[in-house]
């Protein structure tokens, strides 16, 4: 290899680094809110499976830090709290299927037109010309399977006490690459995206985040 590719593919690896993904993030919410609920303190909400989990504890810091910004105030005891907030999340894993003809345009069966590089006795195209198309004609078929993960984030707030829903939200997305961790921060900022926006609509959030999977926005 010459040496002036080397500089060349490290300033490739470099500008690719630096690119932003963008997840999307399909949002359903319903909600009976209010202003008069802007100025209330909240707490959240555990169930006791999720008690003394680093995991929940690590999506309750994001969801904090949205509502932060919207102007909530946390609690500092539970009891004192007016408002309670709880999510639930997870992930399935589903396999797509792909299927394509094999069909390979060098290849030209066996003698006397065998293997890619060997003898054409019907020119380059081989006996069908050069509009051959497998998929008119048939041939062999060849499928491909892919992982998709399926990723879901359920956040609720309810009025303290009396227990009624005020705001519900379900956010989807889907991934190539496992992990509900790395998608998190996209979802949970998708989730209060034009906070409570409209009851009863499902709506695509785009998220710009960067190579530490942090929305950009």
């Amino acid at each position: 290899m010459k040496r002036w590719i080397y500089p060349l593919l490290a300033l490739a690896t470099l500008l690719l680094s630096g690119c932003a993904t963008v997840i999307d993030n399909n949002v359903t919410s319903f909600h009976a809110w209010t202003p008069s609920y802007n100025d209330k303190p909240y707490a959240f909400a555990p169930t006791k499976e999720q008690e003394n989990n680093l995991e929940y504890q690590n999506y309750a810091s994001l969801i904090r830090q949205e509502l932060q910004f919207l102007g909530f105030t946390e609690a500092k005891e539970a009891r004192q709290a007016q408002l309670q907030v709880s999510f639930s999340y997870g992930m399935n894993t589903e396999q797509v299927v792909v299927t394509r003809p094999a069909y390979d345009p060098f290849f030209y069966g066996p003698a006397p037109g065998w293997g890619r590089f060997g003898p054409r006795p019907f020119g380059f195209y081989g006996p069908y010309g050069p509009f051959y198309d497998p998929f008119w004609y048939g041939g062999p078929i060849q499928s491909t399977s892919y992982p998709v993960f399926l990723r879901r984030l359920q956040i609720g707030i309810t009025e303290a006490g009396e227990g009624k829903k005020l705001f519900d939200v379900v956010v989807d997305s889907e991934g190539s690459r496992a992990g509900l961790a790395a998608a998190m921060p996209a979802m949970v900022r998708a989730a209060f995206d034009d906070f409570p926006g409209p009851s009863g609509v499902t709506r695509q959030v785009r998220i710009k985040v960067d190579k530490d999977g942090q929305p950009m926005d």
